[in-house]
């Protein structure tokens, strides 16, 4: 029987993907983002952190588990409990994480089973992944939601941890195979934001046979640095501030005159 790690089940989801949605998120990422707002998916294991409660004049710490083992005929029976706002507004599963296709045998297993039941699947993914176990999902995928932060390898080594390089050449992929592919491009200020970046990016997409390729624009935000704290972990973006109105616009503008269907937020 395929067990997987998940740390989260979020459900009523809106922006996951169309319609109502329940979003599975599952834990392990081989990349390691200085903005990553689910530090608790890094590490493909189950994880101890302290939570800290305050009542009054004391401070209570509590021991908390991150993760848990579950198997897919488990899974399937927390994502059937909500089938009912599925069907009625269009909405359906979404996989998350961290990175789950770090989890392919689960992931390939738990997507095959919501096709088969009927459920339309998204796919939120770096695209970092071999070629083979990339392929081995994308029939049964519905719509991916597909970060892209750097062309330049360079700079993703530096801030994302990893090569871009099967990052790209999934895209393509996807691309070439006619998938349903919603772009979410981070807006990081001072390391994603820049010109030089964003002009590389829009030219890769120009570059793609892209359809009228959705992009989604993602403001930086800084609500998950006390996780940092919780695991023990180094918060890389310090007090950086978030993107202005002004800067999520001009961006914007600058990609709806290149041709491009551009949203602010996912």
């Amino acid at each position: 029987m395929i067990k997987g790690i998940i740390f989260d089940i979020k459900r009523y989801a809106l922006h996951d993907g169309p319609g109502i949605r329940t979003t599975v998120f599952l834990k392990g990422c081989a990349a390691n983002c200085w903005w990553c707002h689910n530090p608790e998916s890094q590490v493909l294991e189950i994880e101890k952190s302290i939570r800290t409660n305050r009542f009054d004049q004391s401070v209570i710490e509590e021991e908390e588990i991150i993760g848990k083992e579950i198997s897919v005929d488990e899974l399937m029976v927390e994502i059937s409990k909500d089938q009912v706002f599925f069907d009625e507004s269009g909405g359906g599963v979404t996989f998350s994480g961290g990175e789950p296709l770090m989890q392919p045998f689960f992931l390939c297993d738990i997507l095959r089973r919501c096709q088969e039941a009927g459920l339309s699947t998204t796919l939120d993914t770096t695209g970092y992944a071999p070629a083979d176990i990339f392929e081995s999902i994308i029939d049964f995928v519905d719509l991916f939601l597909y970060d892209i932060k750097f062309i330049d390898d360079r700079l993703h080594q530096k801030y994302a941890g990893v090569s871009n390089f099967n990052i790209l050449a999934n895209l393509r992929t996807l691309v070439k195979q006619k998938k349903a592919v919603i772009l979410r491009l981070p807006v990081i200020p001072g390391i994603t934001d820049q010109e030089k970046n964003i002009e590389e990016i829009l030219q890769f997409i120009l570059n793609l046979d892209q359809g009228g390729m959705k992009i989604d624009l993602l403001p930086y935000h800084r609500i998950a640095r006390h996780k940092y704290k919780k695991l023990n972990k180094e918060y890389l973006m310090g007090d950086t501030d978030v993107p202005s109105a002004d800067t999520m616009n001009r961006l914007k503008n600058k990609l709806e005159l290149a041709g491009l269907k551009v949203y602010i937020g996912g």
